[in-house]
């Protein structure tokens, strides 16, 4: 093993325990070009830098490129394994300010990931080995198979996402009790495919039950996958990150959070995530070696993430505007949530045809169809009534974010017809 990933785990001491073998086998290369490179900064003669300058030791960009991007030419700088320090700085404070109960408690630095996509392959790498299981409700995402089942080789155990209407913490307990050393569960709220976030009874429920199964001796490493955080359209939902309340529950628990622009910002194609670990008793030093391993990923899978997007995120959270501009385009989605709710109050008939699982938050609704298939009412949907949408664990995911609102009735009709076609 590498003895600068010696050191990283000598310095993690118990909290190595959460980590994978390639996670034990990870670090950030600080002695090589990166290292060398950082030692010679401010030399009056660098050339130890991959990059191109002018005469005048500007960035040499053709301008083809550079007039498209009115950024200035830093934006097509590297931006470093870790990220840009002034968006890692800015988003740590935004984290804070909209999870007002992380003030006060010790989290890592945020480092910058292509989206929450690669912050999973990232948790996924640390963390899970084979061995290890990753616990998650059955109505889930598909990615998270993909990544740590498929890539990574972790097992996968699923439990009854709801009962009677709210989270089933309960079900969710029993599998992180299961036989198994190390347990890694992900909570996606608002959750992707159902658009369901925990109500505050939910994630009271949530925590107790993680706590009660840490103090049993599981080392459980809690994945939030906060993509969609913040777009909630209901009283009475937890209006905050759960990674506040697993930051410092338990020395068996260690806390992983994931977020970004993406869905927050309405930017999909930016790119820029961001990953943060926390756990009882971590000293600032236990974290900048967590932030160390997960930036020597990404220095191994992609370098860096994208500068043009990083600098985007730094000028428009500085705007002066961001805020207000952000509550309008939340208000076209809390929009369009409300008006299903009264489609669906509207037509008791629908009833016949399809279950509304429950939903509060999100992009996303999902529907049950009573006594067929979803996949053929999803094929159905498109040869006949030219509507589209998504199958995932025999429930119909439909994409409210997309659809204008004159057309909400229309694709619920849509469904509920093609539905009674099937069933007759």
């Amino acid at each position: 093993m590498n003895a600068l990933a010696t050191q990283l785990n000598k310095t993690l001491g118990e909290a190595a325990g959460f980590l994978s073998s390639e996670g034990k086998r990870l670090y950030f290369p600080y002695g090589g070009i990166l290292g060398q490179g950082g030692e010679a900064k401010g030399c009056d003669i660098n050339a130890t830098i991959g990059m191109a300058f002018e005469e005048d030791c500007s960035p040499l960009v053709i301008n083809a490129f550079a007039k498209n991007v009115p950024l200035g030419k830093k934006a097509f700088l590297y931006a470093g394994s870790f990220g840009l320090p002034a968006l890692r700085e800015q988003w740590k404070k935004l984290e804070v300010k909209k999870n007002p109960s992380l003030k006060g408690k010790l989290f890592s630095n945020p480092v910058v990931t292509n989206a929450l996509t690669h912050g999973l392959r990232i948790a996924a790498e640390l963390f899970a080995d084979a061995k290890d299981e990753l616990v998650i409700p059955d109505f889930f995402w598909d990615n998270y198979e993909l990544i740590f089942k498929e890539a990574v080789g972790c097992k996968v155990r699923k439990f009854n996402t709801f009962a009677k209407g709210g989270f089933d913490a309960a079900a969710m307990k029993e599998a992180l009790l299961a036989p198994g050393a190390k347990k890694i569960l992900i909570l996606n709220f608002p959750n992707n495919p159902t658009g369901y976030t925990a109500t505050v009874e939910d994630a009271k429920k949530i925590v107790a039950a993680v706590k009660a199964v840490a103090k049993a001796g599981k080392k459980i490493v809690v994945v939030l996958d906060d993509a969609y955080f913040g777009l909630v359209y209901e009283k009475g939902i937890h209006g905050e990150s759960l990674f506040a309340e697993f930051s410092d529950l338990d020395e068996n628990v260690l806390a992983v959070k994931l977020d970004g622009t993406t869905k927050e910002d309405y930017v999909w194609g930016l790119r820029v995530g961001f990953i943060s670990f926390a756990f009882k008793g971590a000293t600032e030093v236990q974290l900048k070696a967590l932030e160390a391993k997960a930036a020597g990923n990404v220095r191994s899978a992609l370098s860096n993430v994208t500068s043009i997007g990083q600098h985007l995120a730094i000028a428009a959270y500085a705007d002066p505007d961001y805020a207000k501009q952000k509550k309008e385009k939340y208000a076209v989605l809390k929009k369009r949530y409300m008006e299903i709710r009264k489609i669906l109050k509207k037509h008791p008939e629908y009833a016949k045809s399809f279950e509304p699982m429950p939903f509060n938050s999100g992009y996303f609704m999902c529907v049950k169809p009573l006594g067929v298939d979803a996949e053929e009412v999803r094929k159905l949907l498109i040869a006949k009534y030219s509507t589209g949408t998504i199958v995932l664990s025999g429930l119909i995911r439909l994409a409210f974010s997309t659809i204008p609102l004159a057309k909400l009735d229309k694709l619920f009709a849509n469904v509920h017809n093609a539905i009674k076609e099937l069933q007759n």
